[in-house]
């Protein structure tokens, strides 16, 4: 871990001015251990990267984590997760101080979540000679859309969806997907349209469609119960709004469907 961080601090030299400090209270209650620990989302790209190579984490996670540590004086730790469950079981567990998710009510039962810090537009995949044009058009009797258990982008279409067929898979990897489209099992993959666009750069056959089902809040998520944690957050993200340090993050990452979101 001690190696990870060093590479993490590494990647995140000379991003600019410093922000203010944050209070000693603050410090308290998101690293009461005196290192901030935080997860994330493995392989998800707007969120972070990981360099296979070094280990180093790159991207608004690592951008944000290694900011606020800073403003609070201590420490860090970014350990990836395998998927949503994760994140939530290692806040709800307190092994992590905070946790990178997308909002979801169901979620907001186990977690206490921030303002989001940027929105990641979700959108499908299809095969290069599919007859879906569009994501508007795809939502017809006999179309079979294909999305991960549990992400974000699923949850909405569990309750979105009134015509074609939603198939929840857990662990669905974009290979696995890509997989089953070439074997005509599905008609489409759901994901964040950064996702789809790297599989789409890497490997013929497949194509992204131009438009969005779903804009994913990405928010920060700590134990329930304590407001004050939420506050202090909040004031944090809406110092790196103000500043342009969440646009600088997310054109440093060169994400794509990604923008920094707007306070409530």
């Amino acid at each position: 871990m001690k190696k990870l961080c060093g590479a993490i601090a590494v990647a995140l030299a000379g991003f600019g001015p410093a922000l203010p400090a944050q209070t000693a209270a603050d410090a308290a209650r998101l690293a009461p251990t005196g290192t901030l620990r935080v997860t994330f989302l493995r392989g998800n790209p707007v969120q972070a990267r990981i360099d296979p190579q070094t280990g180093a984490v790159s991207g608004p996670v690592a951008d944000i984590t290694k900011e606020l540590a800073r403003r609070l004086g201590v420490t860090f730790q970014i350990s990836p997760a395998a998927g949503a469950r994760a994140v939530l079981d290692s806040v709800v567990h307190q092994t992590a101080d905070i946790g990178f998710l997308a909002f979801d009510a169901s979620r907001a039962s186990e977690v206490d979540f921030s303002e989001p810090y940027e929105l990641a537009y979700n959108t499908y995949l299809v095969s290069a000679d599919s007859p879906l044009q569009t994501v508007a058009a795809s939502d017809r009797e006999g179309v079979r859309i294909a999305a991960v258990k549990g992400d974000s982008g699923e949850l909405f279409l569990e309750r979105s969806l009134r015509h074609a067929e939603l198939k929840s898979i857990p662990a669905l990897t974009v290979d696995e997907a890509r997989k089953m489209l070439e074997e005509k099992q599905i008609d489409a993959f759901a994901a964040n349209r950064q996702r789809l666009v790297d599989e789409a750069a890497r490997r013929p056959g497949v194509r992204v469609l131009p438009d969005n089902f779903f804009a994913v809040e990405q928010s920060l998520t700590v134990p329930k119960g304590d407001r004050a944690r939420v506050e202090s957050l909040n004031r944090f993200l809406d110092d790196l709004r103000d500043s342009g340090f969440l646009q600088a993050a997310i054109q440093r990452a060169r994400l794509s469907g990604v923008e920094p979101a707007s306070k409530k």
